[in-house]
């Protein structure tokens, strides 16, 4: 796998970049889960489960999508090539980053100079006479969202966490007639969300929290694509 090469985006060196879009397939074909922000999860949960980890070391939720079911397995990467139609936030922002800046409340953008996205041939410019093209204004924003949805999951998850919503559970899945578990995950409790008292109910329909939780629950459907897929490879 190529090494990354990310560089602060710059009109004057960057002059002549261009930029295709696309994903990291490289990145992504050894990675069995990715973050998930809650204004994707309906599109997410027509491709993909989605379930919530843990971090051991601080306590907090993260919302993910899964891709394969055991740790540097990705069922959606096929002979190199990213198999479904639709790709999470957190893999479409590539070859694009933004960093934060220590001193102030700003962000930069950066670039890998080393994707297979980037070069001077094809693709989207990024700068014309030194100005940013209307594409790397829209990315740019696209970057921003990102960071501002983040946010607002992350906000979404602790309440979820802190209502004693999320519950650790084992999912069963059955591939080529074997039964397979797979653990350390955890989902919305749906009898908890029934047994909600109807103020709080209410503060969820509020908080406009409904939509991803309700997302989330059908995700779950798609465990049995990622049985079927790995079913699949298995064959092959």
């Amino acid at each position: 796998m190529a090494e990354q090469q990310v560089q602060p985006l710059h009109n004057e060196k960057h002059a002549n970049l261009k930029v295709q879009n696309g994903i990291n397939v490289d990145f992504l074909k050894s990675q069995h889960l990715i973050p998930v922000v809650a204004h994707e999860f309906a599109r997410v949960a027509t491709e993909f489960p989605m379930a919530f980890v843990k971090n051991t070391e601080s306590g907090q939720f993260q919302a993910v999508a899964l891709f394969g079911l055991e740790p540097g397995e990705n069922l959606y990467v096929k002979d190199g090539v990213w198999q479904s139609g639709f790709a999470p936030l957190a893999a479409a922002r590539y070859p694009f980053g933004l960093v934060k800046h220590p001193e102030e409340d700003q962000f930069g953008i950066v670039i890998d100079e080393a994707s297979p996205l980037v070069s001077e041939e094809t693709g989207n410019a990024l700068f014309a006479d030194g100005k940013e093209t209307e594409y790397l204004q829209a990315r740019k924003e696209a970057l921003v969202n990102y960071v501002e949805f983040a946010r607002v999951t992350e906000v979404f998850t602790k309440y979820l966490a802190d209502k004693e919503l999320l519950v650790q559970q084992t999912l069963t899945v059955e591939i080529a007639g074997e039964k397979k578990d797979i653990n350390g995950i955890y989902l919305v409790d749906e009898r908890k969300l029934n047994e909600l008292s109807d103020e709080d109910f209410l503060d969820l329909r509020k908080r406009g929290y409904l939509a991803p939780i309700f997302a989330f629950l059908t995700s779950t459907h798609q465990v049995a694509r990622l049985a079927r897929l790995k079913a699949q490879s298995q064959e092959a």
